[in-house]
Formats: C-alpha cells, structure tokens, sequence
C-alpha cells in the first residue's frame, strides 16, 4: 500500500525530469556560462582569462550599443501602449457579441501565427518609398503623399513599430477577451440603469477588473521587446546606417560577425537583467496569491 502510495505521488515528478533537466542545463547553465565569459578576454573562442568587469566598461563605451538601448527604450514603450490600447479595443469590439465573432477573432489573431522574419518582409516592401502604401496612395491621385519612414534615420524604429504591433495586437486581443468574458454581466447592466456612459465603466470599472489580464499582457509585451531581433533583420537590418541597431543585433553581429564572444555574452548579461526584473515580481506575486488561495482552501 504505501509503495503504490509513492509511485502516484513520485510518478509526476519522474515525468517533470526531462523539462527539469534541460530547464536546469540548457537554460540556468547556459546562463551562467555565458556570465562566465563576460568577465574573460574571450575573443574568437572562449578564454579563461579573467578580467573583470573590462568587458562592462567597453559595452557601454560603446556608441553603437547605447544606440540600440535608445533604440530599444523607444520601440519598447511605442509598442507596448499601441499594442495595449489596440488590443483592448479590439476586445471590447468583439465582447458585443458582434456578428461573425469566431472569423473576427481568426483574422485578428492570424498575424500572431506569421513568423517575425516573414511580417518584416512583408511590412519591408509595403513601406518600401515609392511602392508599397507609398505607391498605391500617389496612383490614387495624390502624387505630393510621402511615406519614407524606412530610409528616415529618426523614423526607421516606427516602422518596426508598425510591423510588429500589427502582429502583436491580436494576441492582446486574444487575453483581454478572455478577461472580458470573465467579468459579471451584471455590473454591465447596472451601470447602464445608473446612466454611467459606456466609455467610463469599461476605463474605471472593467480595466481595474482586468488586472491580471493587463499584467500578463504586459509582462509577454516586455519579453517581446527585450528579444527584438527577426522584425529588425528582416525589415532594415539595422539601418540605414546603424540607425534601427537593437541589443539583440549587437549582440548576434558580435558573436558571430565580429568574433568578440566576451563583449556579447557581456551584453546578454545586461539584457537578461531587465527580464529578471520583470519576472522575479510576476512570479513572486502568483506564489504569494496561490499560498494565499491555499490558505483559504
């Protein structure tokens, strides 16, 4: 009896082992090896030479690298509240239980389904000056319209912008809706027998209802823009110039073009801060919820 008791109780865990084991090698040790080499003089191949924090110091000597964080810090919050504000909205239209929800929700959410590299080509030819939206509007009759954002040095990151928030904007549909449908219809109908316009329950009383939704929007928005790579390659590669260089660039074209592994694996350490920043309070705040429904229980 109590060896069948610890086979049910030890068969999950035997089954958990293999993810357990590549989360614990692949990723934890990946990690930590790669903090390893950005305190070594690794150039073409890794080294054991330690030297502290130099390879810090040339990062953020670095002129192109604190590009890419300008860069990075801009598109991060363009994209974040576009793809937040549209995905809310979307959600909402679709919570009026609007004819043809199901197809709605397909054509929303499909561009989530396209490959990065494939979104950046496409949206690469439609802002390409004089074809694409460019060229469509001026054969409509328009000949002085302009729409060079793509070759503008201080424009190009919109257009990535644009790219990816038009990818992104469904699956921010997808969540917010989900958390639409969980809310009390209920409230819906008193507000409206209390006269409250429709604007003000959804901004001061439904997105407050909403918070866990938001917070795991915004949480996979933050990852999405700390791991911008694929949109950037495929739709400027970074530039013109270096003008839309992002860290993850950097730090591909260091590693692999520019043989100067300590200076890249120095620069996944500082992007893989913020994600620990970002992850370390979502987590502790779904531990501390569930001991707190455990507790109830």
């Amino acid at each position: 009896m109590l060896a069948q008791r610890l086979h049910v109780r030890l068969t999950p865990h035997f089954a958990l082992l293999p993810m357990a084991l590549v989360v614990l090698g692949a990723y934890i040790g990946g990690a930590l090896w790669t903090l390893r080499t950005s305190f070594t003089a690794s150039r073409t191949f890794p080294s054991d030479t330690f030297i502290g924090a130099a390879q810090y110091v040339r990062l953020f000597d670095n002129e192109r690298w604190l590009l890419s964080l300008h860069n990075l810090a801009v598109y991060g919050v363009a994209f974040i509240l576009a793809c937040m504000v549209i995905g809310f909205l979307l959600a909402v239209f679709i919570d009026q239980n609007v004819k043809g929800e199901g197809l709605l929700r397909t054509v929303f959410l499909y561009p989530y389904a396209m490959s990065f590299i494939a979104t950046g080509l496409v949206w690469q030819w439609l802002l390409a000056p004089g074809s694409g939206i460019e060229g469509a509007v001026r054969r409509m009759g328009f000949d002085g319209f302009s729409f060079d954002w793509i070759v503008h040095q201080d424009l190009v990151i919109y257009t990535v912008v644009i790219a990816t928030v038009w990818q992104a904007s469904g699956l921010v549909m997808a969540l917010m809706l989900a958390g639409l449908r969980g809310i009390d219809p209920e409230i819906y109908k008193a507000a409206r027998l209390d006269g409250i316009p429709a604007w003000r329950v959804y901004l001061q009383i439904v997105l407050p209802m909403l918070g866990p939704s938001v917070a795991t929007v915004f949480l996979l928005l933050s990852t999405a823009v700390v791991k911008l790579f694929d949109a950037v390659v495929a739709m400027t590669q970074g530039g013109p110039g270096i003008a839309s260089e992002v860290p993850a660039k950097f730090i591909m074209d260091h590693l692999f073009l520019r043989s100067n592994v300590g200076l890249a694996s120095a620069g996944a350490v500082t992007l893989l801060i913020p994600v620990l920043a970002l992850l370390a309070p979502y987590a502790y705040a779904r531990s501390r919820r569930a001991r707190l429904n455990g507790g109830h229980a």
